[in-house]
């Protein structure tokens, strides 16, 4: 069975990255958030079971939908909405947006905006922690999209060659954008893959936190005590569109409805109550909890400066010195 306080963490994890991008949404309609937003909306499970699971030193590398990842791992809700709000108090000082969270100091390495690219760099990261005998685990997450992409099958093929402690966690939501998972994979129990590299491999109900926990710790265990990498694919959905500029005619609102029915928060709520573990006003605080997160973290965006127009150019060119040594044929 598992503790109380354990139990209320992870609710309350969920609760604050639900709350996070519900706000988020409404401020993105209101235009103080601009660009592109993809919300993970029903995925909460994945990124908070994971986070709960892996240990504090080791990296996260994520794809464009990561708004839990990095609140799960501990970025503040501040810096990440500073971010989406484009200003310099933001973890990228406002340069990367909603797809480009970097918090080094809370072990994430970025969200990537080009679909699978995150697994070449997962496997550099892990790579330099082999070499240098960390015992470290990457854990990289991407959506089922990206299986289709030539860097997953080089990244999974270098990790095994290479005996990299990567492990590869695919959100299988169903829909790559708005290509249904039986339109652009033949196989579609996507962790088989892994057998094409021999690679270790798994399927966890990415609806369940406790079950996430439970399979990403076992992975991360065995990657870190072998070396070798681990394919993950946890099963989910998310009940937003794609992005805020999506139409989404691509599935029914009947299909969405069915898998509401499995909302993740929804039923870790209920599986509290039935062990005794939660009651209405404990919901009540936590919930107000993370409202009063969410609220503080958008008045703070909302209050923060802009970059400094003279600081633009900062960290994008090397500029050449008199000391600099010239190139020579």
């Amino acid at each position: 069975m598992i503790g109380s306080d354990h139990a209320l963490m992870l609710l309350g994890q969920m609760l604050l990255v639900r709350r996070f991008e519900e706000r988020s949404a409404e401020e993105y309609r209101q235009g103080t958030i601009r660009g592109f937003l993809h919300l993970a909306i029903g995925q909460e499970a994945v990124a908070v079971g994971a986070a709960a699971a892996l240990g504090r030193d080791d990296r996260v590398v994520a794809a464009y939908r990561e708004h839990g990842h990095a609140l799960a791992r501990g970025t503040s809700p501040a810096a990440v909405m500073a971010e989406m709000f484009g200003k310099a108090t933001g973890c990228s000082r406002g340069r990367g947006g909603s797809m480009h969270l970097f918090d080094v100091a809370h072990g994430l390495y970025g969200g990537n905006a080009i679909v699978a690219g995150g697994l070449p760099l997962a496997c550099g990261l892990a790579l330099a922690d082999r070499m240098q005998k960390r015992p470290l685990v990457t854990a990289c997450f991407f959506g089922d999209g990206a299986v289709a992409e030539g860097e997953f099958h080089e990244s999974l093929n270098l990790a095994a060659l290479w005996h990299l402690p990567v492990l590869f966690i695919c959100e299988n939501n169903l829909y790559a954008m708005g290509t249904a998972l039986e339109r652009h994979q033949s196989m579609t129990d996507l962790h088989r893959k892994g057998d094409a590299y021999a690679i270790d491999h798994a399927a966890v109900d990415g609806m369940d936190v406790l079950a996430v926990e439970a399979a990403v710790r076992q992975a991360a265990e065995q990657v870190r005590f072998t070396g070798q990498p681990f394919f993950l694919e946890a099963r989910t959905y998310r009940f937003r569109a794609h992005s805020m500029y999506d139409a989404e005619l691509y599935r029914s609102k009947v299909e969405v409805e069915q898998w509401r029915r499995r909302d993740p928060v929804d039923l870790f709520v209920a599986r509290l109550r039935g062990q005794g573990l939660l009651d209405d006003a404990g919901l009540i605080r936590l919930t107000a909890e993370a409202d009063r997160a969410v609220d503080e973290a958008v008045a703070g965006a909302a209050a923060a400066p802009l970059e400094p127009v003279q600081d633009l150019r900062r960290d994008l060119l090397a500029m050449a010195t008199e000391e600099a040594v010239p190139c020579r044929e």
